[in-house]
């Protein structure tokens, strides 16, 4: 049996999209990791699964699963994809859609430009809602890993972030500590690793170790997580410029109980078909 797929991505953070709306899809862990392996399958970070929605006053559901086959709560990069591929597919006529994911309800809006912006929540900043095992509700707070103790603010934006600042992204120890702290005991749901360089208070550069995916050329709830992370610590202003290795991003938040706002590109690269065998 044949499954019709499209390839987008945002920022060089690539997607296989599927639209189920139809027809479920069939998703076991092993498949979707056939699907995203860049030898043996099409290729990408994440599968992304368009589905009808379960609950009134929302459009579709939107899942989301690693590379790795894990599914997951949110995907910032993704999202704007989603609304591109929707409205492209003539599954919606509206420009700004609501969709459900895990983590909630996010609102991406397709802009006259082209460009996407997406509502995508408030951040969560409590430890054990990130989840993060910790006595202190402080803002910034150490993370011993490996040999060396890091300095790390816990943010959820619906998937687990732990941003630290570093004076270069370039030379930072992403390969290294990445995978230590995606997997560290403090995050009983495993995080994302956020290396965060502020080149000013309006403009930063990153790079994300991401949860079952390894390092992406972008991560959008990544992006949302450093910019929070930036304010909360007093080193930035909103809205903020973010340069990832795919390309930028504009992250703007108004402070605590407030949701972020993102905006950037998302790009439909080609379509094709695999068998799901």
């Amino acid at each position: 049996m044949s499954q019709r797929f499209t390839k987008m991505h945002g920022l060089g953070n690539d997607f296989v999209v599927l639209d189920a709306t139809r027809a479920p899809v069939d998703l076991s862990a092993e498949r979707v990791r056939r699907i995203a392996d860049r030898h043996f399958g099409v290729g990408c970070d994440q599968l992304l699964v368009v589905e009808p929605a379960s609950q009134s006053g929302v459009d579709f559901r939107y899942r989301i699963f690693n590379a790795d086959g894990g599914e997951v709560e949110q995907c910032g990069n993704g999202a704007r994809c989603f609304v591109r591929f929707v409205h492209e597919k003539g599954l919606t006529a509206k420009r700004e859609i609501r969709v459900e994911t895990r983590a909630g309800i996010i609102v991406p809006r397709l802009e006259d430009d082209g460009q996407v912006t997406v509502d995508m929540g408030v951040p969560v900043l409590e430890p054990a809602r990130v989840p993060f095992v910790s006595d202190s509700d402080a803002v910034v707070q150490p993370l011993q890993v490996g040999d060396a103790t890091v300095a790390i603010t816990a943010v959820s934006m619906g998937n687990p972030h732990a941003v630290q600042v570093v004076a270069d992204v370039d030379d930072a120890p992403v390969t290294g500590q990445g995978p230590l702290i995606e997997r560290h005991e403090r995050f009983p749901a495993r995080v994302n690793a956020g290396f965060m360089q502020v080149v000013a208070p309006t403009h930063i550069r990153l790079r994300v170790y991401e949860r079952g995916a390894g390092e992406t050329l972008a991560c959008g709830t990544g992006a949302c997580a450093a910019v929070v992370a930036g304010i909360l610590r007093g080193l930035l202003d909103s809205p903020v410029r973010v340069d990832t290795r795919g390309g930028s991003l504009s992250i703007a938040w108004d402070g605590p109980g407030t949701p972020v706002r993102m905006t950037g590109p998302a790009v439909t690269v080609f379509e094709g078909e695999f068998e799901l065998a």
